[in-house]
């Protein structure tokens, strides 16, 4: 199992940059190149989530991500540092601007969930965390 570690600092800029390598780590591990894109596009989405929850709340730890190339799968995590408490939406009372952000989180996961056939998103005290996993098919010259 080869796994490869990416961490950024939580700002939008980074997020282009982890969505690029993700691509081309999974291009590596047999992603189908069909699939490349939509590979893309959740780790974009995944990653942009994690930016908003850690900018939200004031959290300057680095927004992580993990290739995870295991026989014939490939898995993205992405990892955020934002406490249950704070991920789950807006508490009673609060701000007009957390409803928003609550939503735009929610449709964030939905957006992932309809890109991704196998995908696992889980809460807890020391943050979240949004697993992908795509099929992935050996290289030519191992099939002969």
């Amino acid at each position: 199992m080869a796994t490869v570690e990416l961490r950024f600092s939580a700002l939008p800029e980074h997020v282009r940059t982890a969505r690029l390598v993700a691509a081309a780590v999974a291009r590596r591990a047999g992603v189908d190149e069909a699939v490349l894109d939509e590979v893309r596009l959740a780790v974009g989405e995944a990653c942009s989530r994690a930016v908003g929850l850690h900018q939200s709340v004031g959290i300057t730890a680095p927004v992580k991500v993990a290739l995870i190339e295991e026989e014939k799968q490939f898995s993205i995590e992405v990892g955020d540092e934002v406490p249950q408490a704070h991920a789950g939406g807006p508490a009673d009372g609060a701000a007009p601007d957390a409803d928003v952000e609550a939503e735009e989180d929610e449709m964030g996961l939905a957006v992932i969930s309809g890109l991704v056939d196998d995908v696992e998103v889980s809460t807890g005290e020391r943050g979240g965390l949004i697993r992908m996993t795509w099929p992935t098919t050996p290289p030519a010259a191992a099939i002969a």
